[in-house]
């Protein structure tokens, strides 16, 4: 709590940098893969080649993530400090943090009643929902706000929709942590609504009630879980803005706000469609160069296989493993315990719901024999030692 009696809020670190570097260095950092990069991007041992993507791996929105969170058991070493949830969606970084005593408030046993102002919380790169962040605001706990600037930027144009009367329409998922908050800030004001699509094929639905009208209790019972409260499509359809979660396939939160805003432009004609509809370029940068990146290398390079690198729930990696497997054989893996021979593999097949471990599958025979050369990307939450220990691996079976 602070001397004016509001909680303390750090949104700008907390002055331990320099003390948490080198832990940090240990814990993520791979000597393999910064040299990988400084050769071009190519690993060759006895039988195998990898070619890495570009830009993979830690975004700086995750890098600080992590960076506040390890500077916060510093700061406070003799506090309890919580996470809302996962700080990113990458398993071995939340059990790092665990490993320190930062507790999880989404883990068993765990609750935030428990949270009071005398403990620390740290708000994940997803960002929090409004309404959970006032309870710990009325706690008067001390906060550490580590989200990513992205999502701050995508939740300034639907707060603008949401003071101008126009309802956010949200290319994400709507479990999301990141998405969740993002629908939250449309309530700031009394005009705010919301409406969450999961795909081109929800859009295209909302895109023919736009155009046509229909079963208006069909539509709410549809999207009933995905929508503001009280949602009328028949009313909160008629001025709309699109944004979207920041970690989507870039190309379809694209294509979704054409098709939208085709749909305005049917139902009130082109020179009314400013007055109804609304875009913004909310696309993360760091998502973008990751798509970009493993595009360019599927374009470049005649690869045998693609492995793409992070947490079965991280929505960035899922769709950069969406993107390969359009093109080539693709793995979508955790962690380097998921190669467990040149035969065996376990992953997460591309395109099956985000989920835990559990829903892996076991493929064998996915290494070709002789010479071999592998395409290697990481979602924006995969430490540079993962993937460092992922390429020492595979060299070991290639042998």
């Amino acid at each position: 709590m602070s001397a004016s009696g509001n909680p303390l809020i750090f949104r700008k670190g907390l002055d331990r940098k320099q003390e948490v570097a080198l832990q940090l260095a240990e814990d993520y950092h791979s000597d393999l893969v910064a040299a990988i990069k400084r050769d071009g991007f190519i690993y060759s041992a006895g039988r195998i080649t990898v070619h890495l993507a570009r830009e993979f791996g830690f975004c700086y929105g995750v890098d600080r993530a992590v960076d506040y969170a390890y500077q916060a058991r510093v700061r406070f070493p003799d506090r309890r400090i919580f996470l809302t949830g996962e700080i990113i969606h990458n398993p071995h970084v939340n059990d790092q943090l665990r490993s320190q005593g930062i507790r999880f408030l989404s883990d068993p046993g765990e609750s935030a009643d428990a949270v009071t102002r005398d403990d620390v919380v740290i708000l994940p790169a997803f960002g929090i929902a409004l309404d959970v962040l006032e309870t710990f605001v009325a706690r008067g706990c001390t906060l550490v706000d580590t989200t990513c600037g992205s999502v701050l930027n995508v939740w300034k144009n639907v707060t603008r929709y949401a003071q101008d009367g126009f309802t956010a329409i949200i290319h994400g998922k709507v479990k999301h942590e990141e998405t969740r908050a993002t629908a939250s800030q449309a309530l700031k004001f009394p005009r705010g609504r919301y409406l969450v699509v999961l795909d081109k094929a929800e859009a295209g639905v909302v895109c023919d009630y736009i155009r046509h009208g229909g079963d208006r209790e069909a539509f709410i019972a549809r999207f009933g879980a995905a929508s503001s409260p009280g949602f009328d499509p028949d009313v909160d359809l008629v001025r709309v803005g699109c944004a979207n979660q920041t970690t989507m396939l870039m190309s379809e939160s694209l294509e979704i706000g054409e098709m939208v805003g085709a749909a305005i432009a049917d139902r009130y004609g082109a020179d009314a469609r400013p007055q109804h509809f609304r875009a913004f370029d909310t696309i993360c940068s760091a998502t973008q160069e990751r798509q970009d990146a493993v595009t360019a290398l599927l374009d470049e390079q005649a690869l045998d296989l693609m492995l793409v690198v992070g947490g079965y729930n991280s929505s960035n990696t899922c769709n950069l493993a969406r993107i390969c497997a359009d093109r080539i054989a693709t793995f979508h893996i955790a962690d380097p315990e998921c190669l467990i021979s040149a035969d065996e593999i376990h992953h997460r097949p591309v395109g099956a719901p985000s989920t835990t471990r559990g829903r892996e599958q076991t493929t064998r025979g996915w290494l070709p024999p002789g010479r071999v050369t592998v395409g290697l990307t990481a979602g924006a939450s995969t430490p540079n030692n993962i993937v460092g220990q992922i390429i020492k691996k595979l060299e070991e079976f290639c042998r």
